[in-house]
């Protein structure tokens, strides 16, 4: 039955869902009519506020570029790739494979989410060569299928935010959070903590159990992962000046040095914060010590560059979309805000952080970010909460499991990984789609019974 299932699933994503780029295509014309009639604006007010958005995530899409850019460089660097490849020798079989990997990408998702991402896909592509019959497309969906704790794990966005407090939090939530909510009444409480346990345990079986049969299984030509020989190095004897510096050990070397030397302060100054910033620090940095010189360097970015198109082109599409959503008519109505108080309405104090999951998850398919997700949701479920009675910490944390479960059938965040694997969104979907269902039972239980 659950293969059925699974198996029903893959074929409707297969056939219906287009290209990622069209997905981002066909949100933006979804998001544009519902704006016109749920906000009743004009058409021209929709393009002004999708054009304002359009380019408002300019340095996040860097930053997810150089997540991929910097961490695809880091895997091909000769010594991470011997550990990945002994690392990968651990499973036996495609179910201890799949489990594996599950496993490896949850623990490494909750530890920071842009690691745990990349770490994901490289590791489960390491799988695909070393574990024969593995399904390719089942096992970068479970290494994908990691992300959904990552809200629940120390670089949860929104939790952090309500930590720290301060005036931006009051503003953001009309001044409801006065004060900072300390991580033991969100990351580290019961329900979370409960609802966090269970997906570990869980997903890798529920993953295992969708294990395609033997005849439908989808394995990938060996030879398609093989990768070109290292290029051999040109005698120092022939070498000009200018090759000696692009050749110099010393030259990396002094400049990972500087790097971690920030790296270092940061951690002593600020705590064991890993930023997106920090993570392509540390990858870039320690890329440049394991490749050894600048030459090897820059071809292995070069290389792995072309996996970032993905990542230039629809990230302004859902930025534009993001600007649709929060763009306010005269009165001050916007469409993210008209979903969030369908949910408010029918609500009560048992239900709230229950519909709080369940509207941040519809509105995460149009504002894929933990940033736009609390700038969007604070100001409207944050005093609701309060006039009802409900913990506000609770709530925070709704918003951001809401956030991060509907990026199983969302595109966006699956990009770096896909173009690391070399799939489209529709390869993976289908079993991000049985995760998504999964998932959905056991947080919103987790909020209504604990």
């Amino acid at each position: 039955m659950f293969k059925k299932l699974t198996r029903a699933c893959v074929n409707l994503v297969q056939k219906y869902l287009p290209d990622a780029f069209i997905f981002a295509i066909f949100l933006t014309f979804l998001t544009f009519i519902l704006g016109l009639i749920v906000t009743k604006q004009t058409p021209l007010a929709m393009v002004v506020h999708w054009s304002n958005g359009l380019w408002s995530l300019l340095a996040f899409s860097m930053q997810m570029a150089l997540v991929l850019v910097t961490g695809n460089t880091l895997a091909h660097a000769p010594s991470f790739k011997r550990g990945l490849k002994k690392l990968a020798k651990v499973p036996k079989s495609p179910a201890q494979a799949i489990i594996f990997v599950t496993l490896i990408s949850t623990i490494a998702c909750w530890l920071n989410w842009g690691f745990g991402l990349i770490i994901g896909a490289i590791f489960a592509k390491e799988l695909a060569r070393q574990v024969k019959g593995v399904d390719y497309r089942l096992l970068i969906a479970s290494a994908y299928s990691g992300f959904l704790v990552w809200h629940a794990g120390l670089s949860g966005s929104i939790p952090l935010t309500v930590a720290g407090g301060g005036d931006a939090v009051k503003k953001a939530t009309a001044g409801v959070i006065t004060a900072p909510i300390p991580t033991s009444q969100t990351l580290f409480s019961r329900y979370n903590i409960v609802a966090l346990l269970v997906l570990l345990i869980t997903l890798p079986l529920i993953n295992k159990a969708m294990m395609p049969k033997k005849e439908e299984t989808v394995v990938i030509d060996p030879k398609l992962l093989v990768e070109d020989p290292e290029p051999e190095e040109m005698p120092r004897e022939k070498m000009t000046p200018a090759d000696k510096l692009e050749n110099s050990r010393l030259i990396s070397l002094l400049v990972a040095i500087m790097g971690f030397t920030y790296i270092f302060y940061y951690f002593a100054t600020k705590g064991f914060n890993l930023t997106l910033d920090v993570v392509n620090g540390i990858f870039l940095f320690l890329g440049l010590i394991l490749h050894g010189t600048p030459k090897r360097f820059i071809a292995a970015v070069t290389e792995a560059a072309k996996g970032a198109a993905g990542i230039i082109l629809q990230f302004p599409f859902y930025a534009g979309i993001m600007g649709m959503m929060v763009g306010a008519n005269a009165s001050g109505a916007c469409l993210a805000g008209e979903i969030a108080n369908v949910f408010v309405a029918i609500s009560t104090p048992r239900t709230f952080p229950l519909f709080t999951f369940l509207s941040a998850g519809i509105i995460n398919f149009f504002v894929p970010s933990g940033g736009g997700q609390w700038a969007v949701q604070a100001p409207i479920m944050m005093p609701a909460a309060a006039r009802i009675g409900v913990d506000p910490g609770k709530v925070a944390m709704g918003i951001a499991w809401g956030d991060a479960w509907t990026n199983m059938i969302q595109p966006f965040w699956a990009i770096p990984a896909l173009a690391i694997a070399g799939l489209s969104a529709k390869d993976i979907m289908g079993y991000c789609l049985i995760d998504l269902l999964y998932a959905g039972i056991i947080v919103s239980a987790a909020f209504f019974f604990l």
